[in-house]
């Protein structure tokens, strides 16, 4: 189980390089047995611990060897390095087993109590032994269960083991209702209890969570004189009145006061501390968490998991769009399984077409408060969705459409919603991505500008194209090459690769909008000649749609742009990449014409 053991064969040597006169013989198995026979023995011992009145022999080199602590014990000039025995205050068992290891670097932790692994784990934390207290950690995650995680959580707390900590929250958070019925909730710390009371995701009815506390209180009595720092934790206010009443009042162990500021709590407050199930990277709205759409036609469709069999007439759920409205008739809506926390929702809005959306989303605990997560009712949206919001614990989704550039339905092919670990920056609810979204994967697409390909100019292939394709174009003087991305996103810089094959040089300039009506230039190159790649930045802006208009090249009536991205990726080896035309190529001459048109119209 140690990082530091190594188990070659014993008399196995090994050729190092491929030089025959260099060769390196390592028996480390051989001398691993070796060392190991010394552990326990009295032969060339010069020092002895008493643990639990059992004298143990020992050698200082070794130890010193193998451990900063006991080399400052043995050989520091502490008083104990003038005794010959040394009286140690801890677990026997554990001890051995740490002696064994520091002797042969091995350890067998399956064939160890529970109990003596994390007696081992802190002696490792106490004595520095820094790769034995990780190895062991390792194995304990792997093997947590109801019936030792409390004790695993306890000894992370205790030893400061953040890894292990998260790993056991983890786990208790699945099982919360199973854990709080378990007999080994009693023996948790305070501190360790404490910090389970204090998660939002530490999910189950709060009565429950209450009755265990209440329990634990009593068994720990003895040791915890004040049980107010406990108790308060426990979020009253979530409970039925009936429960604050019934199972609560007859404990005293709240005070009338504080249970009459709970009732208080509960029938004014906008907002209670909800508490919530948290399942990380995974979609919750679906069969598996029995999560169901209860508003909406076509219901069945939404959480099916098919993003890819929709057309015309099914593959989706839909609502009339009505302006203004916000009513529980209103829209399409989601039921969780039960209480979830979630801070990510992706929805895949019909895109057969080039039709475009405005919506907004809300979230609620019972239908009747609803709070508004993403509003994106004045910009033009397509296709798949990423939507973010701060964590908090949800049972319903509402997607409500307030405008389709077809007609007056609202269709939505699929909606997953989960808590992801990924940090995402937001302003003012909208996106600031580092990544390019401008690619067909984040939903973006070429609404104008010509083209053999649909969407060439956002496949992020940088080499592959000539005089005959693998760029989008349009004509000097009329029209404009129009990118739409997928939803607004914060924008503060663009890059682009003008085609450059031979010597020409374009002028351009670059606008964006969020609506197709107000634009913003953000480059103007009209009176320069640009060549090859092009970055550029510029103030943080909402950007929906991207024009780049052509004014001029020196050799021809066309613009031709090979690939466009936002924001601009610090990508050096496209450059090199997008400079490396085939000397062969350099005297052909790219069509004066526009190649066949591929636009979404």
């Amino acid at each position: 189980m140690s990082s530091q053991s190594n188990t070659m064969a014993s008399g196995q040597h090994s050729t190092a390089g491929s030089n025959s006169e260099t060769q390196e013989i390592r028996l480390t198995a051989r001398f691993s047995e070796q060392m190991a026979q010394l552990c326990l023995s009295e032969d060339y011992s010069d020092v002895s611990f008493i643990v639990e009145n059992e004298r143990l022999p020992a050698h200082r080199v070794i130890l010193a060897a193998r451990s900063d602590y006991f080399r400052a014990l043995l050989y520091g000039g502490l008083s104990e390095s003038r005794l010959n025995e040394i009286t140690l205050p801890i677990p026997l068992t554990a001890f051995k087993a740490l002696l064994r290891y520091i002797y042969s670097g091995n350890m067998l932790l399956s064939e160890m109590k529970e109990e003596q692994i994390i007696d081992t784990l802190g002696l490792a934390n106490h004595y520095g032994f820094t790769d034995l207290e990780v190895a062991i950690s390792d194995y304990l995650r792997n093997v947590l269960s109801l019936g030792n995680v409390c004790s695993v959580l306890d000894a992370a707390r205790l030893f400061g083991l953040d890894a292990l900590t998260t790993v056991c929250h983890s786990f208790v958070d699945k099982h919360a209702p199973d854990i709080l019925q378990h007999e080994t909730f009693r023996t948790l710390s305070l501190d360790a209890l404490t910090s389970l009371l204090e998660r939002d995701s530490f999910f189950a009815p709060e009565v429950q969570i209450f009755e265990a506390v209440y329990d634990w209180c009593r068994c720990n009595a003895d040791s915890v004189k004040n049980v107010d720092g406990v108790v308060e934790k426990v979020r009253f206010s979530l409970m039925s009145l009936e429960e604050l009443l019934n199972v609560v009042r007859p404990s005293s162990i709240l005070d009338p006061d504080r249970l009459l500021d709970a009732i208080a709590e509960k029938v004014s407050s906008q907002r209670l501390p909800y508490r919530g199930a948290l399942w990380p990277e995974e979609n919750v709205a679906s069969a598996k968490f029995n999560s169901r759409t209860i508003l909406g036609e076509q219901r069945m469709a939404l959480l099916d998991g098919d993003t890819v069999s929709y057309d015309l007439e099914h593959g989706y759920t839909r609502a009339a769009i009505s302006a203004g409205s916000s009513s529980d008739s209103t829209g399409i809506i989601v039921e969780l399984g039960k209480m979830f926390i979630i801070n990510h929702i992706k929805v895949l809005l019909w895109d057969r077409d080039t039709r475009s959306y405005s919506y907004y989303v809300e979230v609620s605990v019972n239908q009747s408060n609803w709070e508004r997560v993403v509003d994106h009712t004045k910009y033009y949206c397509r296709s798949w969705q990423f939507l973010y919001f701060p964590p908090q614990a949800v049972r319903y989704i509402r997607l409500v459409g307030t405008h389709n550039t077809v007609n007056e339905v609202f269709h939505v092919v699929a909606l997953e919603a989960l808590y992801t670990e990924t940090a995402v920056p937001m302003v003012g609810g909208v996106l600031v991505p580092t990544y390019n979204v401008a690619t067909v994967k984040y939903s973006a697409t070429v609404v104008e500008g010509g083209s053999r390909t649909r969407n060439v100019l956002l496949n992020g292939d940088v080499k592959n194209y000539d005089w005959d394709g693998g760029y989008t174009c349009h004509q000097i003087g009329t029209g404009a090459i129009l990118i739409q991305l997928g939803q607004p996103y914060w924008i503060s810089s663009l890059r682009l690769l003008l085609w450059d094959c031979d010597n020409r040089s374009y002028s351009f300039f670059v606008e964006v909008s969020t609506n197709l009506k107000d634009w913003e230039t953000v480059v103007d190159r009209r009176t320069e000649h640009m060549k090859s790649w092009q970055n550029f930045s510029f103030p943080p802006k909402v950007v929906v749609y991207i024009r780049i208009v052509g004014t001029h090249n020196t050799a021809n009536e066309m613009f031709h742009c090979v690939h466009f991205e936002c924001p601009s990726q610090d990508t050096s080896k496209l450059v090199k990449i997008g400079q490396d035309a085939p000397a062969s190529e350099i005297d052909r001459e790219p069509k004066d014409t526009l190649p066949t048109i591929v636009t979404a119209d």
